[in-house]
């Protein structure tokens, strides 16, 4: 048995120009109805929007590290 895709160009072979344009109209129909139906890629989100229900939910802690420096004196150091 031969490949869909040669039996597909010998029956295009023996079609009028007029009926492979028909068939050609036909396969970009189908390739576009295939992409409709495929879900839209997720957009990526960033590491903030992840974890933003996470954003202050420690209790007494700082509400901000990155605005009050005081907080992060000897940061790193030993």
């Amino acid at each position: 048995m031969q490949p869909i895709q040669q039996q597909i160009l010998e029956t295009l072979q023996t079609l009028s120009s007029t009926e492979q344009q028909e068939v050609l109209d036909f396969a970009k129909f189908l390739r576009s109805k295939r992409r409709e139906s495929q879900p839209e890629p997720k957009q990526q989100l960033s590491a903030l929007e992840l974890a933003g229900d996470l954003v202050g939910c420690l209790e007494g802690g700082p509400s901000d590290l990155s605005t009050n420096k005081k907080y992060m004196e000897g940061f790193g150091e030993e």
